[in-house]
């Protein structure tokens, strides 16, 4: 079996002495879980939203839910104070039961906590690999955690440390690199900044997710098979977890993908006997949307998941089919015992016992200058410069005109991708952010035109910005070549109709890329002046224009390889850190100064 290849050969992690604080909280889950009884505990392992899934607040109580997720649906209210108060309402029905265990609320904080117009939204993960910012990352998701917890939340599903093989796969923009090496450096900051001391009113509970092998998928579909080897497996995707789990990461989640034909939720060799048994995990493994009903029922169980989001229609399903999964022995008492005390023993590190309510004071920190300041820093060190023919950047300030071209360069919502506001993004300017545009209006002294259709009528230009991209995606909708196929590996035809609009004319162009994943675009980077990968940049657009215009340098370097062409992607996976048969356009690690 692969999980048992694993076991004999991974390194077992250091185990210290418990300190005392860790003594008392095990002896306080022992006893907490002494009184319960099986619907208690059912209660603890089970996620739900806070619309839809409970026929009214009254459930959380009666049912015993253990924790809450806000995602994709109606807001909890209209700002920050009224989510706050929207999850203390419900806190209060937890806090009412016999035993009085306090929730967990949790959210999708993929770059800041995006579900929040308003909040400071850094670049995706793969633009902050492009930094190789150890300490600027770490940075971001202390900020992260301010303005979650800020909205209510106390449990994060971030960071991503997938190590993608294929620019197909639609959720490549949220790992940090190709590269096992730079993922495990930016995963250790990621953690760290998150969680911090867990007892703090200002750090979070974090996720590593997905485990394992999300991002390796044969030919980058979502939840597909991975067919990498056990030593694959080993060397590449496992050495981020090692790394998350000795930062004490607080959760992991489970992958939608398959391995050996089997599905990670349902995976007892890989989430038991490796990653609780071997790798000494003793946080919550926490299933992916539905993952329940999608895959075992209640060999998810089984397989090592304590806590199942029980959503869209699977909340009463969920409940009825494990408790008679118990009665029946099917599911054992000891792996219902396991669940909940990882569930509790997280609690208890969060303080959530003492302090179950969040704090109104952190309101007023959402969106300030002080962390906007970081994002733009993180957006100016993530650029990465392809191309400068004869040094045309930085821009001269005082150039008499300057064309500005493309949709997404006075677009928040397009600059900013998926999870942005929305799961699938937004294609709309949200509160907050600054745009490319605005950036350069604030910079440049001359006259600034914008071509938003880039038609090009502007002959009379001293340089043509010309920005172009991808529109928002997130997950499987994102997938090239998947159920949806929706999106190219290319620019559309629009895009590169820009470029060639003002490259006819003499003009000379400077070509600004919005993407989640490097794009085939060997034509346009030969066309082209200078070119810049951007990737997704947040809501701190105005950086852009800083780097552009002189006043910081570029430093990024790329976390991908860069494709030359589309035959690249002809076999399982694209030119990448591991796949030496096909020779990229640009190597992981380039990036002009």
């Amino acid at each position: 079996m692969i999980g048992t290849c694993f076991i004999s050969s991974c390194k077992k992690q250091k185990m210290g002495k418990e300190n005392n604080a860790d003594i008392s909280i095990e002896q306080k889950v022992d006893s907490l879980l002494a009184l319960m009884t099986l619907e208690e505990k059912i209660g603890q392992m089970t996620q739900v939203r806070h619309f839809d899934d409970l026929s009214n607040d009254n459930d959380i109580a009666t049912k015993f839910i253990g924790s809450v997720i806000h995602t994709q649906g109606p807001l909890p209210g209209n700002n920050a104070l009224e989510w706050q108060a929207r999850f203390t309402s419900l806190q209060e029905k937890a806090l009412s039961t016999r035993l009085g265990i306090p929730l967990l609320f949790g959210v999708d904080a993929i770059h800041g906590q995006n579900t929040y117009e308003g909040a400071t939204i850094f670049p995706h993960n793969i633009g902050l690999g492009a930094t190789r910012n150890a300490a600027l990352v770490e940075q971001a998701a202390k900020i992260t955690a301010i303005e979650a917890q800020a909205t209510g939340f106390t449990w994060v599903f971030s960071p991503c440390i997938a190590i993608p093989y294929n620019e197909k796969w639609g959720r490549v923009y949220e790992a940090f690199s190709e590269s096992t090496k730079l993922t495990e450096a930016l995963t250790r900051a990621s953690v760290k900044g998150l969680q911090g001391n867990l007892l703090d009113n200002h750090t979070v509970m974090a996720t590593a997710k997905h485990f394992i092998g999300d991002g390796s998928t044969d030919f980058g579909h979502e939840g597909g098979e991975t067919s990498l080897g056990p030593q694959q497996v080993q060397e590449r995707l496992l050495p981020p977890y090692t790394v998350a789990v000795n930062e004490g990461v607080g959760a992991v989640m489970a992958s939608f993908n398959s391995m050996s034909g089997r599905p990670m939720h349902a995976h007892k060799e890989l989430i038991t006997k490796l990653l609780k048994g071997t790798m000494k995990f003793d946080g919550i493994m926490v299933s992916d949307w539905k993952g329940y009903s999608r895959f075992g029922e209640n060999d998810v169980i089984n397989a090592g998941v304590d806590v199942i989001m029980a959503v869209e229609g699977d909340l009463e399903m969920y409940l009825e089919g494990l408790k008679s999964g118990v009665e029946s022995g099917y599911v054992s008492q000891d792996r219902i015992d396991d669940a909940v005390r990882r569930v509790l023993r997280q609690k208890f590190k969060l303080g959530l016992f003492e302090n179950p309510f969040p704090d109104s004071t952190l309101v007023e920190k959402i969106g300030i200058q002080e962390h906007r300041d970081v994002a733009r820093q993180a957006v100016r060190e993530s650029l990465v410069l392809l191309k400068n023919n004869r040094n045309i950047l930085p821009l001269n300030k005082d150039l008499a005109k300057i064309v500005v071209v493309g949709e997404h360069a006075n677009n928040s919502g397009l600059q900013s991708g998926g999870w942005t506001i929305n799961w699938q993004g937004s294609t709309e300017n949200y509160e907050g952010a600054t745009t490319i545009l605005q950036g350069i209006e604030n910079i440049a002294k001359g006259d600034i035109i914008y071509d938003e259709d880039g038609t090009g009528n502007h002959d009379d230009a001293d340089i043509a910005i010309i920005v172009v991209g991808e529109t928002p995606y997130a997950e499987s909708f994102g997938d090239i070549g998947g159920e949806i196929d929706a999106y190219e590996i290319t620019l559309t035809e629009a895009h590169q109709n820009y470029i060639n609009n003002y490259v006819s004319k003499g003009i000379k162009t400077v070509v600004v890329l919005i993407s989640g994943r490097p794009l085939v675009t060997t034509k346009q980077i030969e066309q082209s002046d200078a070119f810049v990968a951007a990737w997704l940049p947040g809501s701190e657009g105005d950086g852009i224009a800083e780097v552009l215009f002189g006043d910081y340098s570029f430093k990024g370097k790329l976390p991908h390889s860069w494709p030359k062409s589309e035959e690249d992607y002809k076999g399982k996976y694209g030119p990448n850190f591991w796949n030496d048969s096909i020779t990229p356009l640009f190597s992981y690690g380039f990036g002009l100064r």
